[in-house]
């Protein structure tokens, strides 16, 4: 990895899964130095291609003695470290936030977990559907007649984990390079979650955002903002709620004569809407539907799969995806800077893989190193 906006910037990565790991991606995506820390039981295992590209990998055992104060060393020549341990884990671990800010006032510590470092729930696992249900975002979504439906685990773990984990640890360290005071992040899984329904709860303060389930504009209850099944049994999602957009949505289809356009939001006509909408898709291939549809503004998009969506002609023309030297097809780092665009990421490291150079870097003896390995502290 070469340029971006953090070049410059440490950060310690200690392990974990999923939002730790996805904002120790954007940190290095960005350009910041990221050594992750593995835990020996992770040796020949391979790491997500994606979520581990771009980081420097160190296998520590921290239950040794040694391990943790190793760790401790390469956090002192840090600025940041983000950790997703259950609540008094770190502690116990040897990396007490008081006892890293007593010797290192600058240190941002960010740490992610579901609940949050204090709260009734503070100790209890969990994953992102437990968080969604938690924050009230896993109520809002699916349809009217069935049971709520996760969307993957992306407002969790990732939108509302990890991104919330990467922004509170940027905004410490222009707070910690201001005034030379850093401080932890305590970034959940729930807040995060929440505060994605900024919108939502806007919407209920103004009385319009509905009670029950599978009844917003969001839902796919319109007939224009929802997906068809085309002839091939793929798909195309129309989001033309404005006039213009299903102005040109009806024209599209050739439903000039069949559909009222000036009664669009007439909650009346939306049944007839939607079968006419469904009979006209379901007579073409989403691929011709596509090609019907380029070019005209009526919010008409195939629906891609991931492995489709590389090669879309506009994404493949931003270079939203790229290739490493590995051959893995990933998303390219985002956003893009002018003055200091991010490089490409190097591909996931093998576990350990730059063990010997970051000891050699804190300053440790091939010696020292070998003997650490013969204790079994590094591997």
């Amino acid at each position: 990895m070469s340029g971006g906006p953090l070049s410059g910037l440490r950060v310690v990565e200690l392990g974990g899964i999923g939002p730790v790991p996805f904002c120790g991606m954007m940190l290095s995506d960005l350009g910041a130095d990221v050594v992750r820390i593995h835990r020996p039981s992770e040796l020949g295992a391979r790491p997500n291609p994606v979520l581990a590209r771009g980081r420097r990998s160190l296998v520590v055992d921290l239950k040794r003695p040694g391990g943790a104060a190793l760790v401790r060393r390469l956090i002192a020549r840090s600025d940041a470290v983000v950790e997703g341990f259950r609540p008094g884990t770190a502690e116990r671990l040897g990396f007490d936030p008081e006892d890293l800010l007593r010797t290192q006032p600058r240190l941002v510590i960010g740490r992610m977990t579901g609940y949050g470092q204090s709260g009734p729930a503070a100790h209890l696992g969990g994953h992102d559907i437990n968080y969604l249900a938690a924050s009230g975002v896993l109520g809002a979504l699916g349809t009217a007649d069935s049971p709520p439906l996760p969307p993957l685990n992306l407002l969790g773990d990732f939108g509302g984990g990890g991104m919330l984990l990467a922004v509170g640890v940027l905004a410490a360290l222009l707070q910690a390079r201001a005034d030379g005071v850093g401080q932890v992040v305590d970034a959940a899984m729930v807040d995060g979650a929440a505060l994605l329904m900024a919108m939502v709860h806007g919407q209920i303060a103004h009385g319009h955002w509905p009670a029950a389930r599978g009844t917003s504009m969001f839902s796919g209850v319109r007939p224009y903002y929802t997906t068809y099944t085309c002839a091939d049994g793929r798909h195309v999602a129309v989001g033309a709620s404005e006039p213009h957009f299903f102005r040109a949505l009806v024209e599209g289809l050739g439903l000039g004569e069949a559909i009222e356009v000036a009664r669009q939001t007439d909650p009346s006509t939306w049944d007839g809407q939607r079968r006419h909408f469904a009979a006209a898709f379901a007579s073409r291939s989403r691929d011709e539907w596509a090609r019907r549809f380029t070019g005209v503004d009526a919010c008409v998009t195939p629906v891609l799969t991931p492995e489709e969506a590389p090669y879309d002609e506009h994404l493949a023309a931003r270079a939203t995806f790229l290739t490493d030297e590995d051959g893995v097809v990933q998303p390219a780092p985002a956003p893009r800077f002018g003055a200091r665009p991010a490089g490409v990421p190097a591909s996931a490291p093998v576990t350990g893989e730059h063990t010997d150079a970051i000891l050699a870097e804190l300053g440790l003896s091939a010696g020292e190193t070998a003997t650490l390995r013969d204790e079994k502290v590094v591997f």
